[in-house]
């Protein structure tokens, strides 16, 4: 397996938060729980799909998550998401903190102990609230994370493709027969996406076969399923109509363009680089959802709502360029040295202290 950068996943990524960014200011923000007091209809008909971002994120977490396991490494796998996630998201949730205290009231607050848990990324799963409600599909993430660690450590990462064979076939019995806690540990409402993203990957690197192609079939048929079950929660929640041929038709696409990504059919558009598209993407997701709101709930309707929209994206964009300049590109490198060495010291620790523990007795 190959670690080799995939030019079209930086632009898919990039795509995916720019649809989340415009489900939450034309759509969200207004249409429920009274987070932003400026509309924007002009969109909103599009934009209200514009969830399914998400999704799009999870299956090409599958795909590069399974790629950057792939060498069987735990120590290297869990350096480079802590590397990976923890800089932006320090320097995100403590701009969103600040910017919370100074004009948040009063539909937004925060305190500073609700922060430094926030700070730690395990805040939903301890019952804290997130700063930011984008937050929560980092807690997915990390599950799925964990759950490509547990193959790590059991070394039977060159054995992926029957670990989510595995994974595919109980999500499925889940749906049909819910088990609270296993669905939970097992994402089964998002399963489908990881599991046809790193069946990509198998595609993208060892090539098609007959059992890959049927995992991603299956997980198609599963996606679809999950995507469209839960649209009269989201019509009542958000009082709006929601058509099932449409998010049926977006889960397609996403299938559609990963497959011609796993194929390595992508032409100009694969062997063109992304890499601004892509390092944009992380810290623009965890900046632009409640700080936008709440510059809406401050600036509206004294300013033009069509500047208010456009100049809130163009800002969050430019404010997430200066914290992968300025947080990202600086401190990864050392940030990767020092666990490094930090892993080295406790390696070698370790076998004395055992060693001395057997002295002992």
């Amino acid at each position: 397996m190959t670690s080799t950068r995939v030019n079209e996943i930086d632009l898919l990524r990039f795509f995916a938060a720019l649809a989340i960014v415009f489900f939450h200011y034309s759509f969200r923000g207004y249409a429920a729980d009274a987070m932003s007091v400026m509309p924007y209809p002009l969109l909103a008909s599009a934009s209200k799909y514009g969830y399914l971002g998400v999704e799009l994120f999870f299956m090409i977490s599958g795909f590069v998550i399974l790629m950057t396991a792939a060498s069987g490494n735990l120590r290297r796998f869990v350096i480079s998401r802590v590397v990976r996630l923890y800089p932006a998201f320090w320097a995100c949730c403590t701009i969103a903190f600040a910017v919370t205290i100074v004009i948040g009231e009063p539909r937004y607050s925060a305190s500073v102990g609700q922060y430094l848990v926030n700070m730690t990324m395990l805040s939903g799963f301890v019952g804290v609230p997130s700063i930011d409600g984008a937050y929560w599909s980092l807690f997915v993430e990390l599950k799925f994370y964990a759950l490509v660690a547990l193959v790590l450590v059991i070394g039977r990462i060159h054995q992926a493709q029957t670990f989510i064979i595995l994974w595919l076939v109980t999500s499925v019995a889940l749906e049909l027969h819910a088990i609270g806690k296993l669905n939970y540990l097992l994402i089964t409402d998002y399963s489908a996406f990881f599991i046809a993203g790193a069946a990509y990957f198998l595609i993208w690197s060892k090539g098609v076969s007959l059992t890959r192609t049927a995992i991603v079939t299956i997980s198609w048929g599963l996606a679809v399923f999950q995507s469209i079950k839960g649209l009269k929660e989201f019509e009542t929640h958000y009082h709006t109509s929601m058509s099932s041929y449409v998010v049926a038709g977006i889960v397609t696409a996403f299938f559609a363009v990963m497959t011609l990504v796993a194929l390595r059919c992508t032409g100009l558009v694969g062997r063109s680089r992304w890499l601004l598209a892509g390092v944009l993407t992380y810290p623009l997701y965890l900046l632009h959802q409640n700080i936008g709101f709440m510059v809406f709930n401050l600036a509206y309707p004294r300013v033009n709502m069509h500047l208010l929209f456009w100049g809130a994206i163009i800002a969050v964009l430019i404010c997430a360029y200066v914290v992968h300049i300025c947080v990202e590109r600086p401190f990864s490198s050392p940030m990767k040295a020092a666990l490094h060495e930090l892993a080295d010291r406790i390696q070698r620790l370790t076998p004395r202290s055992s060693g001395r523990a057997e002295a002992r007795r």
